[in-house]
C-alpha cells in the first residue's frame, strides 16, 4: 500500500509479501503430505479444522502442548543448516502429548525473521512437515512474521503447537500404578533440543567452529556430521561436549 504523501510501501519499510506468497507456494505439497483422517492438511483459511469423529474418537479429552528448540536456532543460522530443525520443533512438542498417552493430531509452526527467504524457510517447514509425518499428525496452520527492526536479516526463530488427544479414562499416568510395576528407561542419543545454550558454550570455549572437523572425525565437519541430519547433530554435539569435558 502506497502513503500519497511519502510515497512508502510495505516493502520499502521490510516486509515482503510477494517473498510470503513464493513460500506459501512452496510448503503446499509439503503441508498437503501430512494429511491424514480428521484432517485435510490445506493451508489458506483462517484456521485449521480438525474432525475427532472422523479421527476415531468417541469421548476424547484434548491435550496441547506448545515449545520451540531454543538457541539451537543460532546453531542452525551460523551452519546454514536448516532442515533438521522442522523436525526438533514438532517432537519438543509432540513428545509432551504421548508421555501422557495422548494421540497426536495436529500441529501448527509459528516462524518469525528479520527477512524473508522463502527457500530457506520452505527447508524449515519441510523439517517440521516430516516431524508431522513421523509423529502422525498433520500441519494444518501457522503463522510466518516478517519483522523487520526486530530481528537482524538472516536470524529467526521458531515456536510450535500440537493437540492431540484420547479417550476418557486413558490419559497417563493411570490410577492402578503400584509397587513391583516395571519402569522402561530409553537411552538418549545425544542433545537435541534442550541445553544448546551450554552447547554453544562448550564450542566457543574450545575455539572450533562448527565449519571445523570434528576433533573426534576429522572427516566430518562439527555442524554437519554425516550430512545435516538432526540425529547426527545431536551425536556429533554430544562428543563434542565429552571431549571438552577432558581439558
Amino acid at each position: 500500500m502506497t502513503d500519497p504523501k511519502s510515497g512508502l510501501t510495505y516493502s520499502s519499510a521490510g516486509v515482503d509479501i510477494d517473498a510470503g506468497n513464493r513460500l506459501v507456494d512452496l510448503i503446499k505439497p509439503m503441508v498437503r503430505a501430512t494429511a491424514r483422517p480428521g484432517a485435510d492438511a490445506e493451508i489458506g483459511g483462517f484456521g485449521g479444522l480438525f474432525d475427532l469423529k472422523a479421527a476415531g474418537f468417541k469421548d476424547p479429552v484434548l491435550v496441547a502442548a506448545t515449545d520451540g528448540v531454543g538457541t539451537k536456532v543460532k546453531i542452525a543460522i551460523d551452519t546454514g543448516l536448516h532442515g533438521g530443525i522442522g523436525i526438533d520443533l514438532v517432537a519438543m512438542s509432540v513428545n509432551d502429548l504421548v508421555v501422557q498417552g495422548a494421540e497426536p493430531l495436529f500441529f501448527l509452526d509459528y516462524f518469525a525473521c528479520g527477512k524473508l527467504d522463502p527457500e530457506a524457510t520452505a527447508a524449515i517447514v519441510a523439517g517440521v512437515a516430516e516431524g508431522c509425518r513421523e509423529s502422525g499428525c498433520a500441519l494444518i496452520g501457522g503463522e510466518t512474521a516478517e519483522m523487520p527492526g526486530l530481528y537482524k536479516d538472516g536470524d529467526y526463530d521458531l515456536a510450535g503447537f500440537a493437540v492431540g488427544a484420547a479417550e476418557r479414562g486413558a490419559l497417563l499416568p493411570h490410577k492402578d500404578i503400584a509397587p513391583g510395576d516395571a519402569v522402561i528407561g530409553l537411552a538418549s542419543s545425544g542433545v537435541h533440543s534442550n541445553g544448546f545454550s551450554l552447547v554453544r558454550k562448550v564450542v566457543e570455549k574450545s575455539g572450533v567452529g562448527f565449519e571445523a572437523p570434528a576433533p573426534f572425525a576429522p572427516v566430518m565437519t562439527l555442524g554437519a556430521p554425516g550430512g545435516a541430519s538432526s540425529s547426527s547433530w545431536s551425536f556429533s554435539l554430544t562428543k563434542a561436549l565429552f571431549i571438552a569435558s577432558l581439558h
